[in-house]
């Protein structure tokens, strides 16, 4: 007899359960139709979020390689900067050899 008695306890605490889940579930259902348009919301601003992230990277790219190419051309320039001057020293050395050889040639 004890059983049934459990029995029937555990099944008025389920019944009033169940009638509390009733009284609770418009305010539940509002609050996960609430989060849902949250979610949404969220994933529209990640995608866009994540567009604008991948136009800033190519972006980010293409400014890097022209930065290379900027700092290829620097280097060539002064590559080019120090032949001028050793062929301009190796020049004055040759008018100042021809020179003396011309004061030699005088004397």
């Amino acid at each position: 007899m004890n059983s049934i008695t459990e029995k029937e306890k555990k099944l008025f605490e389920a019944l009033d359960k169940l009638k509390n889940l009733e009284k609770v579930k418009p305010d539940k259902t509002l609050e996960i139709e609430n989060l849902a348009n949250q979610k949404n919301q969220l994933e529209i601003e990640k995608k866009e979020i994540e567009g604008k992230y991948n136009l800033l990277k190519e972006e980010n790219e293409v400014l890097k390689q022209k930065f290379d190419d900027l700092k290829n051309r620097d280097i060539e320039e002064r590559k080019k900067e120090d032949q001028f001057s050793q062929k301009i020293d190796e020049l004055n050395q040759e008018t100042d050899s021809l020179m003396e050889e011309i004061d030699k040639w005088q004397m």
